[in-house]
């Protein structure tokens, strides 16, 4: 164990290295821009830049415990925060004692432990007191701190922090290129998939037209005798024979030469299937191994997003009372860049479900014989080829399945007859519902049932899974099932009238064609009965609104299905036909279209058809609504459950946009106002249902409409969020005692925060 945190924190200093590198420059570049600039706002942007360089370094430090370097990042913020203030005295000497604490840094951040301890400490200790007395100066009202009526300078201009004995150079085993230019080339290389399926379709089409010239040389083959045979039937006639024969003559030559000519046509036909066959097989070795390649170079270790993991573990577990350690295995496997970026809030997700919900207070874990300190585990490990499992486990006290259940009754996702049945891996598989909790607190952390649901969510994105198994007072598993790459994956095209779709292959528990008299309906809902169990049949048209194709055609084989299973779930779809499985790249569709139901992506197929790629997750719940409809007896309008209205009130465009487009997505109707006084004379003119307001705006502010509204008879019971940066406790109180239902800050606003209390106060 010691061997693998010695070679974590190895691992960790390298990353480290890389990131003060980028710090520093950036801090570097600033201080030379605020020397030049004379321009009031492009300065106060610099310094507001600088300053949030210095605060991210100094977090960075405290990761790998590198004291002295937080320490000296420390001394700066100070500085930096007078200078925001306008309070600083900006001279030359505060320039050249920056520039040489950013130098500091740079030696720091560069040595070995070994070389830290044998460092000159004496002269980064002058400097740290240069930086303190400059904020001691500052603050006492004096232009720049002086020893003896003389300026104080650590060293001469001239006097190096480090020798250039000292100096190493840099390593040439590796190089630093943008990721945007890797990206591109992935691309270019991941567009090279399309070649090769090309050529995979040109060869089967060369194959296609062999069999077809075969089959003509077979039937000729056969017709030919009869035709010699007319001929010789035509000579035994006297009457004008030597005319006919003569004209029957030519005809059979030229049959005889078309034959001929045709047998060449044939041979070449095949040479070129072959050489076709050759070089989809040349370039498609090719194309694999080129994109293989250009993979392993944007492959990075897993560890790459847990390095700031113990650090948040630490802050949560502090801010909870409790102890908690977090231990990290696998972090060395490697895993596509992409996955990694969009995995790490839902793995942030999980950590706070552990922490909040999972480890105990130390008190508390002693009463039930367990050591204060409760242990999250981050273990990955690669499964096969092409997956890798991330299992997030914690030593807590586990999920209560009553608890679930009870939950999950409340928000009418299941019946009581069903909470009955369910066992426990279907228990535990509501936990991912929107809206289903364990616990009866809403925190700053979790309670709101939204986490785990945008971990599942975010799991399918990426076609992977996710699955929880927990024991009381045992602790919980989260087990996350992911492609280690993104590009490219095996899918199956079907088609649906004339238009093609396509499904990952990973997802379909088989194909099969069913007799029409086999499909039974069962409560108004269409079955099949497969391997002795009765599975619901929906008409994929149906689930993508499509319209059903009126054909009369007789399926003697049957109807092909497709069997999608997810989440102990199977669901069986009707199709018109089933291509045969085939490599599929995922194309985007844009920012435009970045949610779009039941469709998660494009791609081109072999026969440089543009096609959907279908959204499992999206189809599953899509299924299950069209089966539980009747088609002869639509739903009217009456039935859909309305829409709440929504008052927006909101200064800021860009803040009044935000929340306008969060609450539409959600299904609300969303009206807006851009103060106080527009909001309140909308609310005498209209209904709404609950009204979202800002705290400081012009004419009338938050506080001021909330107490209008509750003194309105006619609006006093109308629900109020106060959605503010205001922060402090007074704050807080003024906006409850104005009589506000809920107050959000918005330094830690999030969507699900707002949703959450929104589904809560409507």
């Amino acid at each position: 164990m010691a061997t693998k945190n010695e070679e974590f924190q190895k691992r960790l200093l390298a990353m480290f290295r890389v990131e003060a590198e980028e710090h520093l420059d950036l801090i570097t570049a600033g201080l030379l821009e605020l020397e030049k600039t004379s321009a009031v706002e492009r300065r106060t942007a610099v310094v507001e830049s600088v300053f949030r360089e210095v605060h991210s370094f100094k977090g960075a430090a405290r990761s790998v415990n590198m004291s002295e370097v937080e320490a000296l990042c420390q001394s700066m913020e100070s500085i930096f925060a007078l200078w925001k203030r306008g309070e600083l005295e900006v001279s030359a000497e505060l320039y050249d004692t920056l520039h040489r604490a950013v130098d500091g840094l740079k030696l720091l951040a560069a040595m070995s432990d070994e070389d830290r301890a044998a460092s000159p400490k004496g002269q980064i200790d002058r400097l740290s007191k240069q930086l303190a007395e400059l904020l001691q100066a500052s603050s006492s009202g004096r232009k720049s701190p002086t020893n003896n009526g003389q300026t104080y300078s650590m060293a001469a201009p001239s006097e190096p922090l480090v020798s250039a004995a000292e100096e190493r150079p840099a390593s040439m085993e590796t190089v630093r290129i943008a990721t945007a230019k890797l990206d591109a080339v992935l691309l270019q290389a991941e567009e090279l998939l399309s070649v090769k399926l090309a050529t995979s379709q040109h060869a089967a089409e060369l194959r296609d037209i062999n069999v077809a010239l075969a089959r003509w040389k077979r039937e000729w083959a056969k017709v030919q005798p009869e035709v010699r045979a007319m001929g010789r039937n035509l000579g035994k006639n006297a009457q004008d024979a030597a005319g006919r024969n003569g004209r029957f003559t030519k005809i059979t030559e030229f049959l005889d030469w078309s034959f001929q000519a045709f047998t060449e046509l044939d041979g070449q036909m095949a040479a070129m299937a072959k050489s076709a066959n050759q070089d989809h097989r040349t370039l498609g070795l090719m194309v694999d191994e080129l994109l293989l390649d250009v993979k392993n170079v944007l492959m990075l270790p897993f560890s790459s997003v847990l390095h700031t993991f113990p650090g948040l573990v630490r802050e949560l577990s502090r801010d909870q009372a409790k102890e908690v350690d977090l231990v990290i295995e696998g972090g060395e496997i490697e895993v596509d860049r992409r996955i990694l970026e969009e995995i790490k809030d839902p793995l942030i997700h999980l950590i706070r479900n552990c922490i909040d919900h999972g480890i105990e207070k130390p008190a508390e874990r002693e009463q039930k014989n367990k050591p204060r300190l409760g242990t999250i585990r981050i273990a990955v490990s690669q499964l096969d080829g092409n997956k890798v499992q991330v299992l997030i486990s914690d030593n807590g006290r586990g999920i209560d399945r009553a608890k679930i259940k009870v939950s999950a009754l409340k928000l009418g996702l299941i019946a009581q007859a069903e909470a009955d049945g369910l066992s426990d891996p279907e228990t535990f598989a509501l936990v991912f519902r929107s809206g289903v909790s364990s616990s009866a607190l809403i925190t700053d952390l979790s309670g709101r049932g939204l986490g785990l649901a945008i971990v599942r969510e975010k799991a399918e994105k990426l076609r992977g899974t996710v699955t929880v198994d927990s024991q009381v007072h045992g602790g919980t598993n989260f087990r996350m099932v992911l492609p280690l790459t993104t590009a490219t994956f095996r899918g199956i095209p079907v088609r649906v009238n004339r238009d093609f779709f396509v499904l990952p292959a990973a997802t379909v528990e088989r194909v099969a064609r069913v007799k029409k008299e086999k499909i039974k309906t069962v409560e108004n809902k269409d079955t099949i009965e497969l391997d002795g169990k009765t599975i619901s049949l929906v008409r994929l048209a149906d689930v993508l609104e499509l319209p059903r194709k009126d054909t009369t055609e007789d399926n003697h084989n049957g109807v092909p299905v497709v069997i999608i299973s997810q989440h102990g779930k199977r669901i069986a779809f009707l199709v018109d036909n089933i291509v045969d499985e085939q490599e599929v790249l995922v194309k985007t569709l844009g920012r435009q279209l970045s949610r779009v139901r039941n469709i998660a992506g494009a791609t081109v197929l072999a026969n440089r058809k543009l096609v959907p790629i279908l959204n499992v997750s999206d189809l599953m719940q899509s299924a299950v609504r069209v089966n539980g409809r009747t088609a002869q007896v639509p739903a009217l309008e009456t039935d859909q459950p309305s829409r709440k209205s929504v008052l927006v009130v909101e200064d800021s465009i860009t803040s009044r946009t935000l929340l306008k487009n969060i609450l539409e997505t959600a299904g609300y109707n969303v009206n807006t106002a851009v103060d106080g006084v527009d909001g309140f004379t909308q609310l005498r003119s209209r209904e709404f249902d609950v009204v979202v307001s800002d705290v400081e705006m012009p004419r009338m502010n938050g506080f001021d409409l909330t107490t209008k509204i509750r003194a309105d008879k006619k609006l006093s019971e109308m629900p109020i969020i106060l959605v503010t940066a205001l922060q402090s406790r007074e704050d807080r109180e003024r906006g409850m005692d104005a009589g506000a239902n809920a107050y959000i800050v918005k330094n830690s606003f999030d969507q699900s925060n707002l949703l959450e209390v929104m589904g809560r106060l409507t």
